[in-house]
C-alpha cells in the first residue's frame, strides 16, 4: 500500500529541497524556447522540463490547461508527461483546480486520484467555491489512493482578495475558513494529505496556518515578485509546512538542461535559508 501523501512528500523534500517546479507550456513559453507553438513543441517542452529537473527537484506541477488547449492528443502528452514523472522519483501536482458536486466530483477524482488512471497524479489542486464539504468525496478518494489535493484559500492573483478576504459574522475571512476546514481534515498524527494553496505574494493577512497539520504550496515566487523573505512575512510559524513554487524563473531558462537545472537551483538555494535553516 503506498505510504500517505504527507509522509511522501516530507521524504522527497528532504531529499532533494523544499521547491516545486510548474510545467506551464503556453504559447508564448513554448515560441521562447524556439519550438511551435503545436502538439510537437508541447510534448518537447513538457517531457524536456521532465527530463532536465525531474532527478533534482521535489515536485513537478503541470498546469493541465495547457495540454487540454490542444484536445485529446495534448492530453495524451500529459499522460506521458506523468508517467516521466513517476519514473525520476518526483512527485508530480497536477494543477486542474476542479470543484464541483455529487457524481461530478467524484467523476474528477476517479479521473485525477485514483490508481489505474492515465491521469492521476500524486496530487492536484481543487477549488473550495461551492463549499468546502463539496470537495469531501474527492478528499476520501485521494487519502484511500496515498495521494494529495491543494485548495485554493489566499491566491496570489490581483481578483483573489474580493472573495478571499471577504469575512463572516465572527470576522473571519474566507481564506481563514478554508484553511480551518482543510486542518479539520488534518487531524490527528502524521502530516495530513490536506493542503492549501497561498500566494507567496500576499504579504501579512493575520491568517493563522500553524494548525494546518498539511503542506501548503505557496506559488508566486521569482517572476511574480514573491521572495524568500517575503514567505517569511506570509507564513512566520507556519514556515516549515510550505512549498514554494515557481514556473516562470526556471522555465526561462530553457531548453537548455544545464541552465534548467542551474536556475531550479539557485531558487532552491534562495528560499533554502529560510525554510531549512539548519
Amino acid at each position: 500500500m503506498r505510504e500517505p501523501y504527507g509522509v511522501r512528500l516530507a521524504t522527497v523534500v528532504a531529499a532533494r529541497g523544499p521547491l516545486c517546479v510548474g510545467i506551464d507550456p503556453h504559447p508564448g513559453l513554448l515560441r521562447a524556447w524556439g519550438l511551435d507553438a503545436d502538439l510537437a513543441g508541447l510534448e518537447r517542452c513538457a517531457r524536456g522540463m521532465v527530463e532536465a529537473l525531474g532527478a533534482d527537484v521535489a515536485v513537478l506541477k503541470p498546469q493541465s490547461a495547457f495540454f487540454e488547449a490542444y484536445g485529446s492528443r495534448g492530453v495524451a502528452v500529459l499522460e506521458r508527461t506523468l508517467a516521466d514523472i513517476a519514473a525520476t522519483g518526483a512527485l508530480s501536482l497536477l494543477d486542474v483546480k476542479r470543484g464541483d458536486i455529487g457524481s461530478t466530483m467524484d467523476a474528477y477524482a476517479a479521473a485525477y486520484l485514483t490508481d489505474g488512471s492515465a491521469l492521476a497524479a500524486d496530487a492536484v489542486t481543487l477549488s473550495p467555491y461551492l463549499g468546502f464539504g463539496s470537495l469531501d468525496g474527492a478528499l476520501a478518494v485521494a487519502r484511500d489512493h496515498g495521494r494529495g489535493v491543494y485548495v485554493l484559500a489566499l491566491t496570489s492573483n490581483a481578483e483573489g482578495p474580493q472573495v478571499q478576504h471577504a469575512t463572516d459574522l465572527d470576522g473571519r475571512s474566507v481564506g481563514q475558513t478554508v484553511v480551518d476546514e482543510a486542518a479539520e481534515r488534518n487531524a490527528g498524527s502524521g502530516p495530513g494529505h490536506v493542503g492549501v494553496v497561498v500566494g507567496a505574494t500576499i504579504g501579512k493577512t493575520g491568517t493563522r496556518f500553524d494548525h494546518l497539520n498539511g503542506s501548503i504550496l505557496a506559488p508566486g515566487l521569482g517572476a511574480q515578485g514573491g521572495t524568500a523573505a517575503g514567505i517569511a512575512e506570509v507564513f512566520g510559524a507556519a514556515l516549515p509546512l510550505v512549498l514554494p513554487t515557481t514556473s516562470r524563473e526556471v522555465m526561462g531558462a530553457g531548453p537548455d538542461p544545464d541552465r534548467l537545472r542551474a536556475a531550479a537551483a539557485s531558487t532552491l538555494a534562495s528560499v533554502r535559508g529560510v525554510l531549512q535553516p539548519h
